[in-house]
């Protein structure tokens, strides 16, 4: 073999061993995303609706079945926040939330946010539960613990999917309710709060009766 044959030879070889590197390199820096997973949401479109109506059921189930009676809870944030927070409440950034149900009287509304007179927790503490136009917090979101940052694009993204489910509550809980006209009338509420101040509860609700 002539040596301008060897040296083509040598050439070829260590051409086929760099594209074979190459190759490598590409699979081992390829992830595969299975469709439908949470990776496979954060590079699609995001849609607060379809969001909102996807997960807003799961958050009710989640929310009815952590549900504390409001008498209970409040004996045990009375007792020690630190340890009612690890027992019935999920971390929520500045203050746990807290799942509660309860049955009272509305009493006077404040721009769609009623009073509610509970027996079995103390006077000294403030029970409203807010019924629209405008639901604001992250209660809902945060409620399970299962919504995480990290499932979403960036934090508008995370603030929208609060806001969808706040929304699709109202569609399929406060609708069915004449929310102006319930003063002086008995409810039943299930829903979630975030504990800012121990004696002053402002509950979201999952569900919402009229006895």
């Amino acid at each position: 073999m002539s040596s301008r044959k060897a040296s083509r030879g040598l050439r070829r070889t260590v051409i086929g061993v760099a594209v074979l590197a190459v190759v490598a390199a590409m699979a081992l820096d390829t992830k595969v995303v299975k469709i439908g997973s949470g990776e496979d949401l954060r590079s699609a479109a995001f849609s607060p609706a379809e969001y909102g109506a996807a997960e807003f059921p799961k958050v009710q189930a989640d929310v009815e079945a952590q549900a504390v009676d409001a008498a209970t809870l409040a004996a045990a944030i009375a007792k020690d926040k630190a340890t009612a927070a690890k027992e019935y409440g999920v971390p929520a950034g500045v203050g746990p939330v807290f799942s509660v149900k309860f049955t009272g009287v509305a009493g006077e509304a404040k721009s769609g946010i009623y009073k509610v007179a509970v027996e079995g927790v103390p006077d000294t503490l403030l029970i409203r539960v807010q019924t629209g136009p405008a639901i604001n917090g992250t209660e809902l979101r945060d409620a399970s613990g299962k919504i995480k940052f990290g499932q979403f694009k960036n934090q508008i993204e995370y603030q929208n999917a609060g806001a969808a489910i706040n929304d699709q509550m109202k569609k399929d809980v406060l609708a069915k309710v004449d929310t102006s006209a319930l003063t002086g009338k008995t409810i039943t509420v299930v829903g979630a709060f975030k504990l800012i101040n121990p004696k002053s509860w402002l509950v979201t609700p999952v569900r919402l009766e009229v006895q």
